[in-house]
């Protein structure tokens, strides 16, 4: 009989270590996992900001363009202003 209850308690201490072992194999996956979902958010947010410094250049291409047409029309502005002026006085 003792020899029974110490093959009990050595099964008992193997069957602990089992699932033990498991979960820890469920962790690594879960770790795993975790790690791919990580890696490809990052490839994202990269993706991300590629596209948001090629509208950042787009923008600032279009701030000099409406920059220089908005100095454009107060020049012709001020011209036209000119030319009304001196015919009117003149």
């Amino acid at each position: 009989m003792p020899d029974t209850t110490r093959l009990n308690r050595i099964e008992e201490k193997i069957d602990k270590m089992s699932e033990a072992i498991i979960q820890m194999a469920k962790l690594e996956t879960k770790i795993d996992n975790y790690e791919k979902y990580r890696d490809e958010s990052w490839a994202r947010m990269n993706r991300f900001s590629e596209k948001l410094d090629a509208i950042e250049k787009k923008v600032d291409d279009n701030h000099r363009t409406v920059s220089t047409i908005n100095k454009l029309f107060w020049v012709v502005i001020i011209a036209a202003a000119g030319a009304v002026a001196t015919n009117l006085w003149m």
